[in-house]
């Protein structure tokens, strides 16, 4: 699986280079756009074509032409091979079959968006492209409001303005996003900031209504579980009749509330007014 450039062409890696020289033959999403990155590294290769259309079809011929031996490259039109591009069936063929699969490291939008987000980037998930429909983008939006992690969307920037609106609508005015427009190419730009703010700068500007647009959503904080009144009444009254560790043991238990922290909270405040 060979990553390839999503937009500046001299993000392709010396190792992508010489493995497309060394393989068979390439299995290409679109052999148009391949022939362009194949002549601007002067590789001579026979292509095979390879998109959501025939992926069905055409995997059992390539798997046939593994188990004979073949080496074969997988590229997609820009970026990764089978994040959001098709290869699935192939890869888990292909160890179905004990054929080795070698993925090699390289261009990626939503990892590139992500990082450059000025958002969370230790925990994220991913959610690709955005429902079409009004109905399923309002649930699928619904469905992230609560989401801790940080989010990485597609969408089209036909779209983007309402979809904007929506998450302002759904997870606030206030809700922090970044938008990555056009990555490596020499017109990319970055922002970040809240819906709000984003729907005021991009409403009357035409910059935002074209190209490869993608959405990083900030994940909502934890929030500190609060000690109500009821917890502390009623581990009052118990530590009376035994020790506090059982007493903190027991009123998590009656609450329904973590012993953890009711513990740590209890022992800190009793720290607190021993210093």
């Amino acid at each position: 699986m060979v990553p390839t450039p999503i937009g500046n062409i001299l993000d392709i890696t010396y190792r992508s280079i010489n493995i497309l020289k060394k393989v068979d033959f390439i299995i290409s999403e679109n052999k148009k756009y391949t022939s362009i990155l194949l002549k601007k590294f002067f590789i001579i290769k026979k292509m095979f074509s390879y998109h959501l259309v025939n992926e069905k079809l055409k995997t059992k011929k390539y798997i046939k032409m593994l188990k004979d031996g073949k080496n074969l490259a997988l590229v997609s039109n820009a970026g990764t091979p089978l994040i959001n591009d098709p290869g699935y069936l192939l890869v888990k063929q292909a160890y179905s079959n004990n054929i080795r699969v070698v993925p090699l490291p390289g261009a990626c939008a939503a990892i590139s968006a992500l990082i450059s987000s000025g958002l969370k980037t230790n925990r994220f998930c991913y959610e690709g492209f955005l429902p079409k429909k009004k109905k399923k983008l309002k649930k699928k939006i619904y469905s992230l409001n609560n989401e801790k992690r940080t989010t990485i969307l597609y969408e089209s920037p036909k779209r983007l303005i309402n979809t904007i609106k929506l998450i302002k609508k759904i997870m606030g005015p206030k809700k922090k996003i970044s938008i990555s427009k056009e990555l490596t190419k020499k017109w990319e730009k970055i922002k970040t900031g809240t819906t709000q703010k984003f729907l005021k700068k991009i409403k009357k500007n035409n910059y935002w209504k074209k190209g490869e647009i993608l959405i990083i959503i900030n994940g909502i904080k934890n929030k500190k579980k609060k000690i109500s009144s009821k917890i502390l009444q009623t581990l009052s009254i118990l530590k009376k009749e035994m020790s506090l560790s059982k007493a903190i043991k027991i009123t998590a238990k009656i609450c329904r509330f973590n012993k953890n922290i009711l513990y740590n909270k209890i022992i800190k405040k009793k720290n607190d007014k021993v210093s």
